[in-house]
């Protein structure tokens, strides 16, 4: 038995055929559709880009104790798990993220790995900046080095993209290059994964000019491929040409799946290969007014994610599955593939039923970042919890490898720093606790705590208010977040009981702040 991962970044299941959109060239994932089961109810977990990863190593929910940070030493990991059934893992990725501070300990976990460069603001291509570029850097543990941050990565970009003139060098093709070529030279061998992860169709948009002629318009505005983290300010044709330029990428990356798929078929794979074709989360193009992720709430357009998968066991395909799915789900599906177990740890359970038989394996879903709204779904409603003070305190950092994305934390970030003591997960190892800092800076108390139903409102624009329903998603939560081990704290920033039963009165704890927060949005 074989397994095939191709895992896309920032890919919103709206823009995609198989799920409703006539405006996308995209022909390889509706022949994606045909050949695996497609999955309605997809819900990401923790967010973003690295704690999705560390749900696909550990297939647990880690948004609740700890930000962006890499593997922990007490961390479960699939590929390592695979090593032990004697399962080969490879990785191939452009994902700069990986061999940053925040993310440097997942890629070595593989059996082997190839990486590519150049994508956004990689530290690639060495070009010293003119003194009429601006003062040095400041701290990168301060606002002001945030901003700087962004700024030095959109130079870096300009950079980087004078090296990548030919689709040829483009990271993404280098990346199905290797990961076809992988295939090609193992297609013979028996217990492997390769993982085929681009960080397309994440903005910058840059792609091909000869996927961009699908998307010609009358458009004389200026250069507009990497919006920013921000409210809408642009008008509307800006706003549509964003939105061609994350087509035009995603259609690149419809060639690159439909490389994948022609693999496939020379080599017959379909007889004993798994292929599964996920995302870490989607992107907002405007919708509710925004730009991006992390600096709002996640709305369905960012955590309600594709997902496809084909199981040579059941050999179903053509169809699709209503039962309501995530992300730590697929470490669970890969080891059952393998004849493997879950470990005690995993969360997660294998979708191999479910691809069967739409088989139900959960009623609730929990997903957010760390220090935003904590937020539960059953698929028809979603229930988003704010904090109960401006302050989003208590909140606290528990992790034994204290770094950010880019950076180490600083010395007084540490300075609060103190032995916890260990979580069941942990494998009695006491992490270091610590005073957390929300992760993208969103204030979930400034825009309030929401309800949805997605039956009734599927772009999410009226909340709801039900104080049925929100007893019901606010006990579901409460029951998830006990079963994570989340610590005391977590509850006590959102208002809920870490022991005894979720009541009325934990709602009233949130009148108040919705009042302040629907004053604030309005």
């Amino acid at each position: 038995m074989k397994a095939i991962v191709v895992m896309f970044d920032t890919l919103n299941r709206r823009y995609l055929p198989p799920y409703g959109c006539t405006s996308t060239y995209a022909p390889n994932f509706q022949r994606l559709a045909e050949r695996t089961v497609t999955f309605d109810n997809c819900y990401a977990g923790s967010m973003p880009c690295m704690p999705a990863r560390r749900e696909l190593h550990t297939g647990r929910y880690n948004f609740l104790h700890r930000s962006w940070g890499p593997l922990e030493p007490f961390d479960d990991s699939l590929p390592e798990l695979l090593r032990e059934l004697g399962v080969y893992s490879h990785l191939v990725t452009d994902h700069q993220h990986y061999w940053e501070d925040g993310g440097a300990t997942y890629h070595q976990r593989f059996s082997t790995f190839e990486l590519f460069r150049g994508q956004e603001g990689d530290k690639w291509k060495g070009h010293v900046p003119s003194s009429t570029e601006g003062s040095p850097p400041p701290s990168a543990h301060t606002g002001a080095g945030a901003h700087q941050g962004a700024h030095d990565a959109r130079r870096q970009d300009a950079i980087n993209r004078q090296y990548l003139t030919d689709e040829a060098d483009h990271p993404q093709t280098k990346v199905f290059d290797a990961g076809i070529e992988f295939i090609e030279t193992n297609a013979a061998q028996d217990r492997w994964l390769v993982q085929i992860e681009t960080f397309d169709p994440h903005e910058p948009f840059f792609s091909a000019k000869r996927h961009k002629e699908h998307y010609r318009r009358d458009y004389d505005g200026p250069d507009f491929d990497w919006p920013p983290y921000a409210p809408v300010s642009e008008p509307p044709e800006v706003v549509q040409h964003a939105r061609d330029e994350y087509s035009a990428l995603l259609t690149q990356c419809d060639e690159s799946l439909g490389r994948v798929l022609d693999v496939m078929d020379a080599h017959n794979m379909w007889e004993d290969t798994m292929l599964i074709v996920c995302t870490d989360h989607g992107f907002l193009l405007g919708e509710h007014g925004w730009w991006g992720k992390i600096v709002q709430p996640w709305y369905d357009e960012t955590i309600h994610t594709p997902l496809f998968v084909w199981d040579p066991r059941s050999g179903v395909r053509g169809e699709r599955r209503s039962a309501l799915v995530q992300t730590i789900d697929l470490p669970a599906t890969l080891l059952d593939h393998f004849d493997g177990d879950p470990t005690p740890d995993m969360e997660g359970r294998s979708l191999a039923d479910t691809v069967a038989a739409d088989h139900q394996i959960r009623s609730h879903a929990l997903f957010g970042s760390f220090g935003g709204h904590v937020n539960v779904t059953d698929g028809r409603y979603v229930y988003m919890r704010a904090s109960v003070s401006p302050e989003n305190a208590p909140l606290e950092e528990h992790t034994l490898m204290p770094t950010h994305m880019r950076a180490r934390f600083a010395p007084e970030e540490l300075l609060e720093t103190e032995l916890a003591a260990p979580f069941p997960f942990t494998k009695g190892v006491r992490p270091l606790r610590m005073p957390g800092t929300t992760f993208g800076n969103l204030n979930a108390y400034d825009f309030g705590t929401l309800l949805f139903d997605l039956q009734q409102d599927p772009q999410q624009l009226d909340p709801i208010v039900d104080d049925d329903i929100e007893l019901a998603l606010a006990d579901a939560m409460v029951e998830l977040m006990r079963a994570n081990h989340a610590p005391r704290s977590q509850f006590e920033r959102l208002g809920l009981p870490f022991t005894g039963p979720v009541t009325g009165e934990h709602l009233l704890a949130q009148r108040q702040q919705r009042l302040v927060a629907a004053s604030i949005r309005t």
